[in-house]
């Protein structure tokens, strides 16, 4: 975080991450106070490992949306759970390579076409 320009900061949409998100923007906006790089803008809140068939899943994108949306940018784009998606750790690549058709390497792509 001292030398990032920006942060884009993953979530998974689960509770304790939820938590987690809370204490890290704590921690962010130490970094501000403290001077130890005030430039440090947040790029938003991404969704991610997120199943939308659930309702907890749903209570959780929304819950987050509604505490942070109106100060941070919550991405519209989420990214889908996936077990294809947690094997490119033990293949050593990314999903690009590993599942490059995969609606999770699909939403990357989303993301970055959408955004930047």
């Amino acid at each position: 975080l001292a030398a990032a320009d920006t942060a884009l900061i993953p979530v998974q949409a689960q509770y304790l991450s939820a938590k987690g998100l809370e204490q890290l923007l704590q921690t962010i906006c130490k970094v501000h106070r403290q001077k130890i790089n005030p430039k440090l803008k947040i790029e938003g809140i991404l969704l991610t490992m997120t199943d939308s068939r659930t309702n907890y899943g749903k209570q959780i994108d929304t819950l987050i949306r509604q505490a942070y949306g109106s100060k941070i940018k919550v991405f519209d784009q989420t990214i889908p759970r996936s077990v294809r998606a947690a094997e490119t750790s033990a293949a050593g690549k990314s999903i690009f390579q590993y599942d490059p058709k995969s609606k999770v390497a699909e939403a990357y792509q989303s993301l970055a076409k959408t955004n930047y």
